[in-house]
């Protein structure tokens, strides 16, 4: 099961005054982080700087919390997307735990003020604050967790009992911390609270986050049964919004369960100045993969669209579609089987523009379609499913 990370910045006044709070704001929102953890009072301040999801950590002050406005010098602070409760109380230790806790208490322990918080902040000091943030976790939606000395074994006993109850947040400094925590238990955490000022450090730690959603495929090897021209048909170039690299590009099919890994088109040739941003993909009912393991018809695609990128090893990545051109081109009619296991095997194919520019993977290496023929082994990812608007189910459709 493919779980969606996400990376929080902490940007509390822990962090220091203002200017240090919104330079790493800042410098979260450039990097991509989806939360940023901040006292209440600042939440609106956070959404002058940009478009992301916002925690604030609840205020005892008796304060109205509305939308949509400026804070000012009084009491009114805009809604913050979660609320989380713990710091300068029970979870961090400035309160001590009740005396007779016994791992039984729940969210409420941990509410000072209202009943408006969706998440609690614990900090591991011992077994005793492990079992508070447990039972915590059967209330919260979010549990945050940090401790003075980062350690594996607090987390691993936390996403081992908290499991899917709550989405568990861990503390790091680091990406390291931060890949750490994604891949512990082979689970991991959902989410890191990262505590740092250094923008490269908050960079690479959204990269982890982008490789840990990422799946990778078993790509596979078919063997070209026919190669033959076609008349014209309306030609589709995906143009992404992301550079390509050299052994990247899609996977495209006539047939959702048989799809061609087509480069993009990175490489100069005599005619044409490489764009590497391209994926001269096929027809337009063709069928492309999508970064949640779907499919779209190629003519369904549009600017704004995501689609998967991935490369000849398999490792996917997402890329937004800037642009597509459609246009009337003679086309190949490319045709291939792949064995499917039991000796037997399984035909599939599609259609591809007739020119030198549009280069497929092989298992001699990357080669232009016009260059292709009869017992070339060409690479897919084929899947024995079917599916039904892009989404897979178990029936029986017959494509040819």
């Amino acid at each position: 099961m493919t779980r969606t990370r996400s990376v929080w910045i902490r940007a509390d006044d822990a962090v220091g005054d203002w200017d240090a709070r919104r330079e790493r704001i800042t410098a979260g929102l450039e990097a991509g982080v989806d939360w940023v953890l901040v006292d209440e009072r600042d939440a609106s301040k956070v959404r002058e700087l940009g478009d992301v999801n916002v925690a604030a950590f609840r205020s005892d002050a008796d304060v109205d919390v509305i939308d949509d406005v400026e804070a000012g010098d009084g009491d009114e602070y805009a809604v913050a997307d979660a609320y989380i409760v713990g710091k300068d109380g029970e979870g961090d230790g400035t309160v001590d735990l009740p005396g007779d806790f016994s791992g039984s208490a729940d969210l409420s322990t941990l509410r000072r003020t209202d009943n408006r918080a969706q998440g609690a902040f614990v900090r591991i000091f011992d077994e005793e604050y492990e079992a508070f943030a447990e039972a915590a976790a059967r209330d919260a939606e979010f549990v945050v967790v940090a401790s003075e000395n980062w350690q594996i074994i607090p987390l691993e006993n936390l996403i081992a009992r908290i499991g899917d109850d709550t989405t568990l947040v861990a503390g790091a400094t680091t990406a390291e911390e931060a890949r750490t925590a994604f891949e512990t238990l082979e689970l991991g955490a959902e989410g890191v609270l990262l505590d740092t000022d250094d923008p490269d450090e908050i960079r690479k730690t959204v990269e982890v986050r982008d490789e840990a959603d990422r799946e990778t495929l078993e790509l596979t090897t078919a063997t070209v049964t026919a190669v033959e021209r076609t008349g014209s048909a309306d030609r589709v170039c995906v143009d992404t919004g992301s550079i390509m690299d050299h052994d990247e590009g899609m996977l495209v099919g006539s047939m959702s369960r048989g799809l061609f890994f087509v480069h993009a088109e990175t490489a100069d040739s005599p005619y044409v100045a490489s764009r590497p941003f391209r994926v001269n993909a096929g027809a337009v009912h063709a069928y492309v993969r999508t970064p949640d393991g779907g499919t779209k018809y190629l003519s369904e695609l549009g600017s704004g669209d995501e689609v998967q990128v991935v490369d000849t090893d398999g490792k996917t990545r997402e890329a937004v579609v800037g642009r597509v051109k459609i246009e009337k081109r003679p086309m190949f009619r490319v045709q291939a089987e792949v064995e499917t296991g039991a000796g037997e095997t399984d035909r599939i194919e599609t259609l591809i523009q007739n020119a030198e520019t549009v280069k497929v993977a092989t298992a001699a290496g990357r080669k232009a379609v016009t260059d292709l023929g009869e017992g070339d082994e060409v690479l897919v990812y084929y899947e024995d499913v079917a599916r039904h608007f892009g989404e897979a189910v178990e029936e029986s459709i017959i494509e040819k």
